[in-house]
């Protein structure tokens, strides 16, 4: 009988404590899907693209394929930038991409000019 009473305590306890947790809440995800293209309009195979938060934080990156098509599946929705980097050079940030939950955004990357100097006036 006393098995049985401290089993239903503790039974009772467990309910308890999972009720009184809130919902695990989850979070709305979608999709940042685009190509990058080189100044010709010709797909880049094997560059790398990064995307952060459009504050700069949480960088991460990625590789196109031999279409120079890149992905980045189930990120929480939200504005981010986004770049490539390929021969040597980088593609001008893409900035305040929306994504939007359960939907694909594309983008596409170009790549500058090769040969093309890029002067920085400070």
């Amino acid at each position: 009988m006393r098995k049985l009473t401290i089993t239903a305590l503790g039974l009772f306890l467990v309910v308890s404590l999972a009720l009184a947790l809130p919902a695990q809440q989850k979070v709305p995800i979608g999709t940042l899907s685009g190509t990058v293209l080189d100044a010709n309009g010709k797909p880049v195979a094997d560059a790398s693209v990064t995307i952060q938060t459009s504050d700069g934080l949480h960088p991460h990156a990625t590789h196109t394929d031999s279409s120079g098509h890149f992905e980045f599946a189930r990120w929480a929705t939200g504005q981010y930038d986004v770049r490539a980097y390929a021969n040597g050079d980088f593609s001008d940030w893409t900035k305040r991409v929306m994504i939007k939950s359960n939907k694909t955004t594309q983008v596409t990357l170009r790549m500058p000019k090769q040969g093309v100097e890029k002067v920085v006036v400070n």
